[in-house]
């Protein structure tokens, strides 16, 4: 499956980003486009809205970072809303490890992520 994004401006200065689908390394660029947009406007609040996102690579958690640190350096926030068991499973994940201290490379990373989602989505 694809990656659907879909933005909306929910109030003056904060932007909603609806993902629905896979966010990996062949679907991140549609994601950047769209952040690209959001951190030259005026925006300092960034909502991820992660109901219909299905998977994210460590392609996907780096432009969530980006946004993040981007939103920060305004004094603003990004946050993650409403994620799936398998991408919470990723988001624990990452807030429990330095990933770049535990991971020979970022293709490691992905196979780890994708087998822990998989655990997650198939019930085990």
């Amino acid at each position: 499956m694809a990656l659907k994004v879909r933005v909306t401006e929910s109030r003056p200065f904060s932007r909603t980003v609806y993902l629905e689908g896979r966010l990996n390394n062949e679907t991140v660029g549609i994601l950047d486009e769209e952040l690209a947009r959001i951190v030259k406007s005026t925006a300092t609040v960034v909502v991820f809205e992660l109901g219909g996102l299905e998977y994210i690579s460590s392609a996907g958690l780096r432009s969530i970072f980006r946004v993040q640190k981007a939103m920060t350096a305004r004094s603003g926030k990004a946050v993650l809303a409403n994620p799936r068991p398998a991408v919470q499973k990723v988001l624990e994940i990452v807030n429990a490890v330095n990933l770049t201290e535990v991971f020979a490379s970022v293709e490691e990373l992905d196979r780890y992520l994708d087998t822990m989602q998989r655990k997650v989505t198939d019930g085990q």
